[in-house]
């Protein structure tokens, strides 16, 4: 007689799942949509209040995981082939593909939800109507590295709609600060993303898959991320010339991220990618908790 095995608890396979996800990592772009969200509070006849932030955090956070669950389903058979990623959770057996896209539907559905709480409390109907287009192009992103080398600058496209619709979601409007910021956010992630893909090398090549180090090589990628990075710096600084809230403790914070992007740098070598996890998650979270935290500082001085 044999016996079925065991499903899963529904509690032990979304711990599973959000390992999977690193759902740690919207560490990366939560500093930077609420940093937008205070500037906008600030300039806003409207302010900002608590129901305005909760909102902003449901949304950070339902837009990160369903695109991280479209990432995992839609790669699922590239993982399964690279050795760097064949423990994830879908081609490990540990999570099933029905299961993880369920999670990005309902993900969509409360995205699309807090969206509409800005119209219904606070009759901003751009959240809304943005809300679909949004969740769009976020959940695409894993498709273009099978077309194009941009799709590292895809990605960081998609970190950089963080900052400016969580402005317009607080405001109702645009305005170039947060256009400038997302614009800093998308070279930061593109830069560092190429830094991280100098690991899938060989199996990019082997899948057909465009990145720019499998089309350059390690020493090629690491150039152009460094120069991504370096325009990336130049936009932080202008950034802090044209909004007036940002004073003392923001230039400590852009000061900070010029040294950390150097040491980024100096962790990553063409002949030793050993370090390319604490140079992808430790300096890249201390970069966006300090702009984050001191830029949020020198609004709520003024």
């Amino acid at each position: 007689m044999t016996t079925q095995p065991l499903q899963p608890s529904l509690a032990r396979r979304l711990a599973v799942f959000a390992g999977d996800i690193k759902i740690s990592h919207t560490l990366f772009a939560m500093p930077w949509a609420l940093l937008a969200m205070v500037l906008a509070g600030h300039d806003s006849p409207s302010g900002l209040g608590a129901g305005k932030i909760l909102l902003i955090l449901v949304c950070m956070i339902a837009a990160r995981t369903a695109a991280m669950s479209a990432n995992r389903v839609l790669d699922a058979k590239l993982d399964a082939a690279n050795p760097r990623t064949a423990r994830r959770a879908i081609p490990a057996g540990e999570l099933s593909a029905r299961f993880v896209a369920s999670a990005w539907s309902l993900s969509a559905i409360v995205f699309t939800a807090a969206c509409a709480g800005f119209w219904v409390f606070y009759r901003n109907p751009w959240p809304a109507i943005l809300a679909i287009p949004v969740l769009g192009f976020v959940a695409t992103y894993p498709l273009l590295k099978r077309f194009t080398r941009l799709c590292h600058y895809y990605l960081g496209m998609a970190l950089g709609l963080a900052p400016i619709c969580a402005y317009v979601a607080v405001s109702g409007r645009l305005a170039l600060a947060p256009v400038l910021m997302g614009a800093a956010v998308l070279l930061w992630t593109a830069g560092f993303d190429i830094i991280y893909a100098c690991q899938d090398i060989e199996s990019d090549r082997q899948a057909g898959l465009f990145s720019v180090p499998a089309r350059l090589g390690v020493g090629g990628a690491l150039w152009v991320s460094r120069a991504t990075h370096a325009v990336c710096l130049g936009l932080l600084i202008i950034l802090g010339l044209i909004v007036p809230e940002f004073r003392f403790f923001y230039w400590i914070a852009v000061a900070l991220v010029a040294v950390l992007l150097v040491v980024e740098h100096k962790m990553v070598r063409a002949d030793d990618l050993s370090k390319v996890g604490h140079a992808f998650f430790t300096v890249n979270g201390i970069i966006s908790v300090a702009v984050g935290i001191l830029g949020i500082v020198d609004i709520l001085r003024v």
